[in-house]
């Protein structure tokens, strides 16, 4: 199985990823940590041609191949990302679950960016609200991390997943 978390920054998609991860035993991306690598490396211009992804899909397909189940954690913005996960899933042979993760409490949401240190990537709340984001894909699995806690949210998403 592939799940394929999106959202924007500070949503809680990476806690929640995370510890979804822990608990399935499964392989964890992040793209995040893929385009950090790649700008230490002078690697802008990769970055920005998407290059981070498509690491991250090939990495993502070497490892359902093995049998494992993967989690994708990104900003995952675009139908153009989703559907390179879905062809992911679909040349493994997988399942492909798609997570939006939102935060619809405006204050918790601006709160949890402020708190990120300044001048690194998704620590900008006027860059991150005017950041686009296509609507959740259909039959997505949506989760809110506003009101409830990141236990609360997994245990919601497993519930969901029907491991609960």
């Amino acid at each position: 199985m592939l799940i394929a978390f999106s959202g924007l920054p500070g949503t809680g998609k990476t806690t929640l990823a995370r510890l979804l991860a822990s608990r399935l035993g499964a392989t964890y991306l992040r793209i995040d940590t893929v385009e950090d690598e790649l700008f230490k490396l002078g690697g802008a211009s990769l970055v920005e041609s998407g290059a981070g992804y498509c690491v991250a899909y090939a990495v993502a397909e070497d490892n359902l191949q093995l049998g494992n189940t993967v989690i994708a954690d990104s900003v995952n913005a675009t139908a153009i990302t989703r559907e390179a996960w879905r062809k992911t899933a679909a040349d493994s042979g997988v399942r492909l679950v798609e997570v939006l993760v939102t935060c619809t409490d405006t204050s918790i949401h601006k709160e949890r960016i402020a708190a990120r240190a300044q001048g690194t990537r998704a620590s900008s709340w006027v860059e991150i609200c005017a950041r686009p984001m296509d609507a959740a894909p259909e039959g997505a699995i949506v989760i809110d991390t506003a009101l409830r806690s990141a236990e609360e949210c997994v245990a919601a998403l497993e519930n969901a997943l029907g491991l609960g």
